[in-house]
């Protein structure tokens, strides 16, 4: 499947330079009710959860991508507000859990005898999120951490044949040279494509801006 990571323009060449992405921890996503989309108004489940969540962000990480790059949204919240870069790979559709929107939390009959919810419920809500974050379109990769190789609190994975890249998009406002990146990626034997990116004429996306592209690249 091919998938996209958009960020700033400085970590996507970070990223292309180091054959590297990195791996977010839960506890710093950008939505509160990770792990935590659950009605939670009984206060043993709320500390059962909690514990819970805690628990995976010790030992579970987790790489967020898009299925698309277009929607202008996530430009302007991923990508330095068009002027970053989104960065497609190729990965295997078993490695990748598709999100699932919710309207509302839900509602579970839990018996904690065990004081922890059960692992099904657990494998569900690592991947739910409140329907309004559907435009992102997201898949997820999960990822166990691996402490002996953290950088200054941060963990990467590395490029590889099951994450492969395969496209650079440079956004809208985005000043790096196209034939630069070309240059970069060349170094590093990767023949990934380059692509200018522009604001459509017509609606409300973003696509290929195919003279930019043209003319940079020769």
């Amino acid at each position: 499947m091919r998938v996209y990571d958009l960020t700033g323009a400085q970590y996507g060449i970070s990223n292309i330079a180091l054959r590297r992405i990195k791996i977010s921890r839960f506890a710093e996503l950008n939505d509160p009710f990770e792990l935590l989309a659950v009605n939670l108004a009984d206060k043993t489940k709320r500390a059962a959860f909690k514990r819970v969540k805690d628990e995976l962000n010790q030992s579970k990480g987790l790489i967020c991508f898009s299925r698309n790059w277009k929607n202008p949204v996530l430009w302007g919240h991923y990508a330095e507000k068009h002027s970053g870069i989104a960065l497609g790979f190729d990965i295997p559709d078993s490695y990748l859990a598709t999100v699932i929107y919710a309207k509302s939390l839900l509602n579970v009959d839990l018996h904690l005898s065990k004081g922890r919810p059960p692992r099904e419920l657990v494998d569900r809500l690592i991947r739910t999120k409140f329907h309004d974050w559907k435009y992102e379109n997201e898949v997820r990769l999960f990822v166990e951490l691996d402490h002996d190789s953290v950088e200054a609190g941060k963990y990467f994975m590395p490029f590889s044949d099951n994450i492969n890249l395969r496209e650079v998009i440079l956004g809208p406002k985005c000043d790096l040279p196209l034939q630069g990146v070309q240059e970069l990626l060349a170094k590093r034997a990767s023949d990934a494509k380059v692509i200018q990116a522009r604001i459509a004429f017509i609606r409300f996306e973003v696509l290929e801006n195919q003279a930019a592209t043209k003319a940079d690249a020769s």
